[in-house]
């Protein structure tokens, strides 16, 4: 299986996922439509009822002949147990049929889908018997870097139990910490805020002292992360734009600006090499380029006026950016990092040209 072929496939999936969803009104629909194409991206042969069996049936304690919705057989087992919803129910407490199945089968593996989000299950806190959260979690419209070789394993070419089992432990927990401090970032709790204070407050740490102290740590803990993220983009800007990149592109128009002593700013920059990370996946980012001018920092594809995709502006009142959507929409910013919370409509402003 070709890698880059199989991020390829997982791409088309998400943008069907997004073009069909509004148009999907029951579980069939889903079924048909976006989940078993994602099982045929994952190289399982939809039509051999040998190997993916839909309507699957075991009998599950008193109660006889409950189904579930498809089960992937391999070497004559019922591997993967696969509970499916619509499109237009949100995943929580639909596990149970997973649940009550995943021990009366040999399967080691639970997916529950509705389409666009998929959760993964296996029995790492107790032997043959689910757990209750998923080890891994996907919506395959915004599909993580690091998710990619995970979905990958699952692929037909490449199953192995061991190895996904091994993996699993280490998503799921990396997964829990990763949800926790999103939690505690957004809304730091006392205990959060009383273990930092352990190691900057020598005073008693009271209610008062907590409650002055959570504006303060949450602040400096997103300064924090935030400046981190600059140092690792300002680096990789250093050692990977070239010479070209680095100066106004040499149009006419672009002497011209020189010559009216336009400086392109480090904060320009920035926002420049964001836009890259945003569209790294969608596009060769040697098709990506930038022209300043006095009332804008334009990023342009292909170095062609025509095909901009968005523009920086600056002024005493703060940063904004502008896309080439119909609409020109407009968004306010803080700061460059913030472009990054807006990859999905940058990315479609980018297909439009493409």
């Amino acid at each position: 299986m070709e890698m880059d072929q199989f991020k390829e496939s997982l791409k088309n999936l998400g943008k069907r996922v997004e073009e069909l969803k509004d148009s999907i009104g029951t579980e069939e629909a889903t079924k048909t439509s976006l989940i078993m194409p994602f099982f045929a991206a994952l190289g399982y042969d939809l039509f051999n009822p040998t190997e993916f069996v839909p309507e699957f049936t075991a009998d599950v304690g008193i109660k006889k002949g409950e189904k579930v919705d498809y089960a992937i057989v391999l070497d004559g087992k019922p591997t993967i147990l696969i509970e499916a919803k619509s499109i237009n129910e949100i995943l929580t407490k639909h596990d149970s049929q997973l649940f009550r199945y995943f021990g009366t089968t040999e399967s080691k593996f639970g997916i529950l889908t509705n389409g666009q989000e998929y959760k993964f299950f296996t029995d790492l806190d107790e032997p043959n018997k689910m757990d209750l959260k998923p080890f891994l979690t996907i919506d395959i419209t915004k599909i993580k870097d690091n998710q990619t070789p995970e979905l990958a394993k699952f692929h037909k070419e490449n199953f192995d139990v061991d190895k996904i089992t091994s993996s699993a432990a280490e998503l799921k927990y990396l997964g829990a910490l990763k949800e926790y401090l999103n939690a505690e970032l957004d809304n730091p709790s006392d205990g959060f805020i009383k273990f930092l204070l352990n190691e900057i407050y020598d005073g008693m740490k009271t209610k008062q002292i907590i409650d002055k102290f959570k504006p303060i740590i949450k602040k400096g803990v997103n300064q924090f992360i935030s400046e981190r993220v600059n140092d690792k983009l300002s680096a990789a800007l250093k050692s990977s734009v070239s010479t070209e990149d680095q100066e106004p592109i040499g149009s006419e128009e672009d002497i011209s600006q020189c010559e009216n002593e336009i400086v392109t700013t480090p904060e320009e920059m920035e926002a420049y090499t964001i836009t890259k990370v945003a569209l790294k996946d969608t596009i060769p980012l040697d098709r990506l380029f930038y022209r300043d001018n006095r009332s804008y920092f334009n990023i342009l594809l292909d170095d062609n006026i025509r095909k901009w995709i968005l523009r920086v502006r600056f002024n005493t009142s703060g940063m904004k950016i502008e896309l080439n959507d119909d609409h020109h929409t407009t968004y306010e910013l803080n700061e460059p990092m913030d472009i990054y919370k807006y990859t999905k409509e940058i990315i479609s402003v980018v297909e439009k040209f493409l």
